[in-house]
């Protein structure tokens, strides 16, 4: 009789116990340390998923098992109905770092997205004598909650779950005529991701954003910008939207926030942060141990200047794939920022290539039949990105 595989044994236990919605990887990951991850059968995989790009210090980083360690022997959780220092002392420094007044602290980036749609709600109300609709592009991703797909501008996400709760008007990405055209008395604002990243890494063009911001300033919109995935160094500036000279009156953070611990943060500046005790709340958001643990990852983002190397190896890691594009007819475009990148394939294979550069030890994600992304943890060294370029020429090579 056939033996099963740890592997195997694991998937068959998660089949019986776990409702169906991920389409896993056959990994099954027992540790992980730095860029490489160990599955249960001892094969060690170079990990430019990370996490979906949360793990921002990478797998098992000191200074995060630290902060657990000690916020946890100290003070878990007290709702937010008691002052907690962990929580005061993070919202002081995303204030102080940032061009925003204050925070909401939540545990997800679909929570803090559902946050600022709220926000623009009552804002609206406030000022804008009711207007309620918000604007937002085609190919947009801004979470699995059901406020959080209404606004989403894939269809795929929103079919299962229609009819959606009303308010949004979707426009082409990168067109900010159609954004104009699309304003109406009820608009309140605009919702947006400055790169769009779960849509294929779509990058802005360089006057895209700039107009927008001023489309909003003379209409008196509110303009949201959704970094949960573009923030926190991510794109080689500590929040996207600097690459372009401006800010948003509103920004979503999330996934790299606390480098692997579920935590989230809607930012607004003072006329936006409308909410009033009873508006919005959270039972675990802004606990002390998520706040000391994201307290911890900022500080050690920014003590070892990791904006900068990001900024650096992302640049390397962008040269060496077009060098690739060069003699590789199969790859048809690399674009993205920082070490947030994508390779369009020139055929529907992107699938095919992402199980053979697994099989030889890279594990990165399809957008698309033909897109794959790589998004390594901040820390990746020159030498981990040669041998990810290694491993996708040789896949591509032996097609």
């Amino acid at each position: 009789m056939e033996t099963k595989t740890a592997a195997a044994s694991w998937a068959e236990r998660e089949s019986r116990a776990l409702m169906y919605t991920y389409r896993r990887y056959p990994i099954v990951a027992e540790r992980g340390e730095g860029c490489r991850l160990w599955d249960v059968e001892g094969k060690v995989y170079l990990d430019f998923l990370g996490g979906l790009a949360v793990d921002s210090l990478g797998h098992a980083p000191r200074v995060v098992v630290e902060a657990v360690q000690k916020q946890a022997a100290t003070l878990i959780q007290t709702s937010n109905l008691i002052y907690t220092l962990p929580q005061i002392e993070l919202a002081e420094f995303l204030v102080e770092r940032s061009g925003f007044d204050r925070v909401f602290f939540c545990n997800s980036g679909a929570e803090a997205n559902e946050a600022a749609l709220k926000l623009a709600r009552k804002w609206g109300k406030r000022s804008r004598n009711g207007a309620y609709r918000l604007i937002t592009t085609e190919n947009s991703f801004h979470g699995r909650t059901l406020g959080t797909i209404a606004a989403t501008g894939t269809e795929a996400y929103r079919r299962p779950f229609e009819p959606m709760p009303e308010g949004y008007d979707f426009v082409p990405f990168n067109d900010v005529d159609a954004i104009a055209d699309a304003v109406k008395e009820e608009t309140v604002g605009i919702i947006l991701e400055p790169i769009q990243a779960e849509g294929g890494v779509n990058m802005p063009s360089d006057q895209f954003l700039p107009d927008v911001r001023q489309l909003c300033d003379e209409r008196n919109l509110m303009l949201i910008f959704d970094e949960v995935q573009t923030g926190v160094g991510r794109t080689g500036a500590l929040w996207a939207h600097t690459h372009w000279g401006i800010e948003p009156d509103v920004m979503t953070l999330a996934k790299g926030l606390a480098s692997g611990f579920p935590i989230g943060a809607a930012l607004a500046k003072e006329p936006f942060a409308v909410f009033e005790p009873g508006d919005h709340a959270s039972t675990f958001g802004g606990n002390p141990l998520a706040c000391a643990v994201g307290l911890a990852v900022q500080r050690e983002i920014e003590s070892l200047n990791l904006i900068e190397h990001v900024a650096v190896a992302g640049l390397y890691f962008t040269e060496r794939l077009n060098d690739l594009a060069s003699r590789q007819p199969l790859i048809r475009e690399v674009r993205g920022k920082g070490l947030l990148i994508a390779v369009e394939l020139n055929d529907e294979i992107a699938r095919d290539v992402l199980d053979d550069v697994r099989d030889r030890g890279l594990i990165a994600n399809a957008l698309s039949g033909r897109t794959l992304r790589f998004i390594p943890p901040l820390i990746v060294s020159q030498e981990e990105i040669d041998e990810a370029v290694d491993i996708l020429e040789a896949s591509l090579a032996a097609r």
